[in-house]
């Protein structure tokens, strides 16, 4: 079967090496991609907003199968033209999507279906948001409304650090994703990211992961969109597994499906495991980035079937898919200044070495110059990706691999998986 995938992430090239992988692959074609995902299929200079374009790309290569990367392809409408295409696509549709695209609307949508999740106000005024936090206890949860790729987040100490959080948003920071301020209640307890996947009505829980979404060690320094990951993790007893399934995720698909929006393709659940229970922090419309990388290392069976189960609607007829016993490791490796001003540019060395067959480096935000020098394109760069026999050795071969190429000005966090480490 022919597949066009959409995205140029290290998601992307994570979902393009598995898939490549799959023997009822005849031809996969990546659109715009990067240069990490050229060794598994045709790259295309098409861009994932560009929605008229991708289906004419999607018509062009008869492609079977459209799989939706980004978020930013899902808010764009793509599904959506798609469907009225008639080519079968994973990922949501638009008004699916908005568990996503709107803080807002999930946190109304969680207030009308009852799922458990932290109260929260809603402002678009820095006045009435200033005066909101009356309401709450620090440390106080900041966030833009929209989509602000994982930087729209502030868990601020203090109440001056968030009025500044508010006028930052308010302000412009994050563009038309800041227009409106969710102000959130502070969820104490241990966070984990669980994904499941929907094919309009049939529902299966597809693995789960840790990820780390302060920069610096220790948890420090600005919220990205993630610095590293790893799976299995400890806190995913089997008991928690079936309490977000059954009091999180299917109630979801459930709840956007009576509104009107069936869910076709993956559902990530960040939540936190309270002692009340696990709280939804937020929905995520498609597999996580970094996580996405370690499940694609842990996943034994091949994906296609799921991907085109999802859009065709018969999810049901698979069996639960299979995972590794072994753990992976996703260890990001970042440009100078990120989040908030990445210096891009910088040549890297070593990223396309052989670190043998536990090893697998995703590029993230890189570019290829004409003479063939691989360059930092973006904040974050490269994910470095290991399996190991358990988390100690797969960090180890992961950091091992760091160590060996060089990032001008990059920089990464040392002490990924260190929750579970510290059990």
């Amino acid at each position: 079967m022919n597949i066009l995938l959409v995205g140029s992430g290290g998601r992307e090239h994570a979902l393009a090496w598995k898939i490549a992988q799959s023997p009822l692959l005849s031809r996969l074609v990546i659109a715009p991609g990067n240069p990490g995902m050229a060794a598994h299929g045709e790259v295309r200079p098409v861009k994932a907003t560009d929605v008229e374009g991708l289906v004419a790309l999607a018509r062009e290569t008869a492609a079977d199968l459209v799989v939706i990367g980004p978020e930013a392809a899902v808010e764009a409408g793509l599904a959506d033209a798609l469907g009225e295409a008639q080519i079968p696509c994973f990922g949501p549709t638009r008004q699916a999507g908005q568990l996503e695209s709107s803080k807002a609307f999930t946190k109304a949508f969680c207030e009308r279906h009852g799922l458990p999740t932290g109260a929260y106000v809603v402002c678009e005024d820095a006045a009435e948001a200033k005066a909101a936090l009356d309401r709450f206890q620090p440390p106080y949860v900041v966030k833009a409304d929209g989509l602000a790729a994982g930087k729209g987040v502030t868990v601020a100490k203090t109440r001056a650090e968030a009025e500044a959080a508010i006028d930052d948003t308010l302000g412009g920071r994050f563009g038309s994703a800041g227009a409106r301020v969710v102000i959130e209640e502070f969820l104490d307890g241990e966070i984990g990211s669980l994904f499941a996947l929907c094919d309009g009505e049939h529902a299966i829980v597809f693995g789960h992961a840790q990820d780390h979404k302060r920069a610096y060690d220790g948890e420090q320094g600005p919220n990205t969109g993630g610095m590293g990951t790893y799976s299995p993790a400890p806190l995913f007893t089997a008991e928690l597994v079936e309490r977000v399934r059954s009091e999180l995720a299917e109630p979801a698909f459930a709840a956007i499906a009576a509104e009107g929006a069936p869910y076709r393709g993956a559902l990530f659940v960040e939540f936190m495991a309270t002692r009340d229970g696990p709280k939804l922090v937020e929905f995520n419309v498609r597999f996580g980035d970094p996580e996405c990388q370690v499940l694609m290392l842990r996943l034994e069976s091949d994906l296609v079937p799921y991907l085109m189960a999802c859009a065709e609607g018969e999810l049901d007829r698979l069996p639960p898919p299979v995972w590794r016993e072994e753990s992976a490791v996703c260890v990001v490796m970042a440009a100078e200044g990120y989040p908030e001003k990445p210096v891009t540019g910088a040549a890297i060395a070593g990223a396309e070495a052989d670190f043998g067959d536990k090893v697998v480096v995703f590029h993230a935000g890189t570019s290829r110059d004409a003479d063939g020098t691989l360059r930092a394109s973006g904040g974050r760069v490269l994910n470095v990706c290991a399996l190991g026999g358990d988390l100690v050795e797969a960090r180890k071969a992961a950091y091992d691999a760091v160590s060996r190429i060089d990032l001008p000005g990059g920089f990464h966090r040392t002490d990924i998986g260190w929750r579970a480490l510290a059990r």
